[in-house]
C-alpha cells in the first residue's frame, strides 16, 4: 500500500514535504504510521493536540497547515468534531506518532467541498498529523 501512498520528508515535528505519486489516490481510507509514538494511546473521545498540513491529492500546496501556522490544535477525536476521515484514523495510534492519512471524499468534505480552501467536490485529501498530547 505505502507505494501507492505520497512520500512524507521530514521527521515528527519538522515541516512536512509531501511527495504525491504518479497514480491516482487509492480507494478508502488509508493511514500509514510514518513513526510510531511511545506516549498514551488516543481513544475516541479523548481531546487531543495535533500539528497537521492538509493538501488536495496531487496538489504541490497545502491548503492548511498548522505546522506553518506554528500553532497546534485541539479538538475532540471520534466525536463528530472533524471531519470522519480524522475521526476514524487517529484513535488507536499514541502520542508522538506521526500519521500519513489518505482520505476519500465521502470521508472528507464530499461533493460539496470546501471551494474557498481550493478543495473541490469529490477531492481525495492528505494529511499529515504529528499527535503532541491526548487527555
Amino acid at each position: 500500500m505505502s507505494e501507492l501512498m505520497p512520500q512524507v520528508a521530514a521527521e515528527f515535528g519538522g515541516d512536512p514535504q509531501i511527495t504525491f505519486p504518479e497514480a491516482d489516490a487509492p480507494a478508502g481510507l488509508k493511514v500509514i504510521e510514518l513513526e510510531e509514538g511511545k506516549g498514551r494511546v488516543v481513544r475516541r473521545g479523548d481531546t487531543i493536540t495535533v500539528n497537521y498540513q492538509g493538501q488536495v491529492w496531487g496538489n504541490e500546496k497545502p491548503f492548511d497547515s498548522s505546522f506553518a501556522r506554528q500553532d497546534p490544535t485541539s479538538f475532540g477525536i471520534g466525536i463528530g468534531q472533524v471531519i470522519q476521515g480524522w475521526d476514524r484514523a487517529i484513535p488507536g495510534h499514541n502520542v508522538g506518532s506521526r500519521l500519513l492519512i489518505s482520505i476519500p471524499p465521502e470521508y472528507g468534505y464530499g461533493t460539496r467541498g470546501i471551494p474557498q480552501a481550493g478543495i473541490g467536490g469529490g477531492d481525495t485529501l492528505v494529511f499529515v498529523v504529528d499527535i503532541i498530547e491526548t487527555r
